[in-house]
């Protein structure tokens, strides 16, 4: 004959416990007229028949009609019956769950109108989190179950609060870390309620989040294309970004010229844009014809006149290399920024024909 539990409590709770079920075996034998103790912090709900019926708080209780009507309908009970009945009794840690870690672990991908369209940004941090509906927190991941630690649900806590800041953060159209590190400052005060959407909908809550600064994941160029994903909006946007920060400081002039830009190579990649980008390939058509004027006066005024042909040349730049050996170097160096991914084979084939092209000239002419 099953032994009829009649009191029934959880005095130990470890300190990263969730849930606790009561038998750890199963479904014991309950009867009304038994008792209940629940603890401060604790709210004990019971199962029966894998039904999720009633939850009690704090405090110690006689089971009855009167406090579990749920279960008294479901298994049918009259107002004095004191029939044995199988149930599970859960015990839920109402307690806060102080620091937490927490981390961008993969980093947060970001879209942007600017620069090459994306960026990634890394943190770590803690936060408070707690049980805020002990009923709710059993059906999603109690039952079934004889316990319930931290370690068992950290990964899906860190996965849904990197999914509501990245939310956030693209609902605010963040666009560098600055900006994406004053979002920080609002939820860690009065803005916390919008990292606990989410986790309503898991029985828990947030009830404090700490975060250090973001930092800027420095992208390869390849990694940067393959989270952009088209070819085309990717090499608009790179070039339009190095032109943007070369008229931000004209001492980057050459690098420019380094990378294959000039106004001729701005008028090649505008013309694969989408047609629906006619707004921006203007603005880059008109950025590429002041980078150009600042390239011709740093040349003509900013260098020495003899050296300037050589440095323009060997950077691949506009300015017309003056021997057959400097067009061959111009020649050789284009190769290498192939190779290292400098510059699209678009743009290399179309250098090549240039300088092959003033190669012949210079040779017909000796």
């Amino acid at each position: 004959m099953p032994r009829i539990i009649d009191i029934v409590e959880h005095p130990n709770v470890m300190d990263d416990e969730l849930v606790f079920r009561e038998p750890q075996t199963g479904a014991g034998d309950f009867r009304m007229g038994s008792q209940c103790i629940v603890r401060e912090s604790q709210a004990a709900v019971f199962v029966y028949r894998g039904q999720v019926a009633d939850a009690l708080g704090p405090g110690a209780h006689t089971l009855s009609t009167a406090n579990l009507p749920i279960l008294s309908g479901l298994i049918g009970l009259a107002t004095a019956g004191r029939n044995p009945f199988p149930a599970e009794v859960f015990f839920v840690n109402m307690k806060d769950l102080p620091q937490v870690r927490w981390g961008t672990n993969p980093p947060i991908t970001i879209y942007m109108d600017q620069g090459i369209g994306v960026m990634q940004l890394m943190t770590s941090g803690v936060v408070d989190i707690g049980i805020a509906d002990p009923v709710r927190f059993v059906k999603q991941y109690g039952m079934g179950k004889g316990m319930m630690r931290l370690d068992d649900l950290k990964e899906r806590i860190q996965t849904l609060l990197l999914g509501e800041l990245t939310v956030i953060l693209s609902q605010q159209k963040i666009q560098n870390e600055q900006e994406a590190n004053a979002m920080l400052g609002q939820l860690e005060g009065a803005s916390l309620a919008l990292l606990n959407t989410g986790f309503e909908s898991l029985g828990m809550r947030i009830k404090a989040f700490e975060a250090k600064p973001f930092q800027r994941k420095q992208l390869t160029r390849e990694e940067a294309l393959n989270l952009v994903g088209n070819k085309e909006d990717f090499f608009r946007m790179e070039q339009f970004d190095v032109a943007r920060t070369a008229a931000a400081n004209e001492g980057l002039g050459g690098g420019l010229a380094s990378a294959g830009v000039g106004f001729g190579v701005g008028q090649q990649i505008g013309a694969q844009m989408n047609p629906q980008n006619a707004q921006m390939q203007q603005q880059q058509m008109m950025m590429m014809q002041m980078m150009q004027q600042m390239m011709d006066k740093m040349n003509q005024g900013g260098q020495p006149a003899q050296q300037a042909p050589q440095q323009s040349a060997s950077a691949g730049g506009t300015a017309q290399p003056q021997t057959v050996e400097e067009v061959q170097a111009l020649i050789d160096g284009l190769d290498a920024k192939l190779v290292s991914g400098e510059i699209s084979e678009a743009i290399y084939n179309r250098l090549v024909e240039k300088w092959e092209a003033r190669l012949n000239e210079l040779k017909g002419g000796s």
